[in-house]
């Protein structure tokens, strides 16, 4: 230990008495420990949908995932198939003892060489759900066990075949609603976003590296004029970790869908208008006022956009409690939508609950509808898109006309403006924002620990920690408890 290691550890300065590594080891905190996941054991899932279908498969993996699959599967000769030989499509049957079960191809894979790292067997059966289940209820038998939730993924992570952002992307294009998702999902699982947070991290490895050898041999290594040099690393890599987090405002849309709400009077056509978005009449429409008592959410794809649209009550006063309600919803939830559609019936004047509506629209992303463009109107879109602010179409939502242009303007106002897709990076995590968040709070006091000329061994605490939240993203000390907790939303057999 150096004199000046000494000096600054007396000053409560963080220092390493050790050399500084140039590669960190990936996942050291999650692999190092029995307790982490039961890896000894064999699991088996059902990997394919638990409904009818041309084939179904079984997806076995673990250290005796051969053996499991073997003591079932047999030749059309009857003889023990032989899985040593690994990514080949075998013909075989299963057996149950002596008992034919069912016809099938097998697929096996050696470790590391699998999805999970580990042996695995994957079993094409014909896919009749009571037989999915026998064949799975042998596997058990044979001495595997049920797969939890998002355990396959899981285990590629911990073994160390995708880093946690790929891991989660994984997720991210199973539940893709739109083809901008599964773009955005497959761009992050291909290691887009693996690859920006490690370029970043090795920047400041570097400049931390370097602080700590000019601390420890001032007389070798020179900081004069590295202050300006770390500046300039800092404020680019601000740049970057801010551009990555506005990025989640797009991909949560991308990733959950536009929550729509439709908003109008009683009688305006709301109804209507999602019947007819819908293809089908999923929601009741008379001539009475007041329909509608409560929302109706319904999730649909208008020409690749994925909405998730909420039909209102209509928006009034009333007497009846039951009908209060349900405006006191249809409000909350225009309080919560990404895009507002207020529906206007432009064949009656304006009143009261349209006044509400249009003092509640600034501020708001929302898209105007001049229905029932079929009948005589007496309103003009001059005068709504004056007195809202807003985009104006109009339509007829009985006779469907000037429908089709209602996809093209909510292109236009999401991914023609802050939400388009053109190959950048787009993080759909709540967990990625808060961890880059916290990168460029450290950044930020790095700056600022720069600019108000602080001694360089001050740097490498900001520096270190900007690192590590980078670093978390990828899946760097991470507790077991959040990782449970990403991986049970994943779906079974995956």
């Amino acid at each position: 230990m150096t004199a000046g290691s000494i000096d600054r550890r007396k000053r409560g300065i963080p220092i390493r008495d050790t050399p500084l590594p140039v590669k960190k080891k990936e996942f050291y905190s999650l692999t190092e420990g029995a307790e982490m996941e039961r890896a000894e054991d064999t699991i088996c899932a059902l990997a394919t949908a638990a409904a009818e279908a041309g084939i179904g498969i079984i997806r076995i993996s673990g250290e005796h995932a051969l053996s499991v699959a073997g003591s079932l599967l047999r030749t059309k000769s009857g003889k023990r198939l032989d899985l040593s030989k690994p990514n080949r499509v075998r013909y075989a049957f299963v057996y149950d003892n002596e008992e034919a079960v069912d016809e099938v191809l097998v697929t096996s894979f050696l470790a590391p060489h699998s999805y999970t790292g580990e042996d695995s067997v994957e079993i094409s059966c014909h896919g009749g759900v009571l037989l999915l289940q026998k064949v799975l209820s042998l596997c058990v038998r044979s001495g595997a066990r049920p797969a939890e939730p998002g355990e396959f993924t899981k285990r590629a992570f911990l073994n160390g075949r995708l880093d946690l952002s790929e891991a989660e992307a994984v997720s991210d294009l199973i539940h893709a609603r739109s083809e901008d998702a599964i773009r955005a999902g497959l761009s992050q699982l291909r290691g887009s976003l693996s690859r920006k947070i490690r370029e970043m991290r090795k920047i400041l490895l570097e400049d931390d590296a370097y602080i700590e050898a000019a601390l420890d041999d001032p007389e070798h290594i020179s900081l004069d004029g590295f202050s300006e040099r770390l500046r300039l690393h800092a404020e680019s890599l601000l740049r970057d970790t801010e551009a990555l987090e506005a990025s989640f405002s797009s991909g949560r849309l991308l990733r959950e869908g536009i929550r729509t709400v439709i908003v109008g009077k009683p009688n305006a056509g709301k109804s209507s208008l999602l019947n007819a978005l819908l293809g089908e009449e999923r929601a009741i429409v008379t001539e009475i006022e007041g329909t509608t008592r409560d929302t109706l959410e319904e999730e649909l794809s208008l020409k690749d956009l994925n909405l998730r649209v909420i039909d209102t009550a209509g928006i009034r006063e009333t007497e009846d409690p039951v009908e209060r309600i349900g405006v006191e919803r249809a409000r909350r939830a225009a309080e919560e939508a990404d895009l507002i559609i207020y529906v206007v019936d432009a064949s009656r004047p304006l009143d009261s609950s349209d006044e509400e509506i249009l003092r509640f629209l600034p501020g708001k992303k929302a898209l105007l509808l001049l229905n029932k463009s079929d009948l005589r109107t007496i309103i003009s879109e001059e005068e709504m898109k004056k007195r809202s602010g807003c985009p104006v179409l109009s339509i007829s939502a009985r006779t469907e006309e000037g429908i089709s242009m209602l996809s093209e303007k909510i292109r236009e106002m999401f991914f023609g403006g802050e939400l388009r897709w053109n190959q950048e990076l787009i993080i759909c995590s709540e967990r990625q924002r808060k961890l880059l968040q916290n990168a460029g709070q450290a950044l930020r006091e790095l700056c600022r620990s720069i600019e108000n000329g602080m001694p360089e061994d001050f740097y490498t605490i900001d520096i270190m920690r900007a690192y590590e939240e980078l670093g978390q993203i990828l899946g760097e000390r991470v507790s077991e408890d959040l990782i449970d907790e990403i991986f049970s939303k994943f779906c079974m057999g995956k």
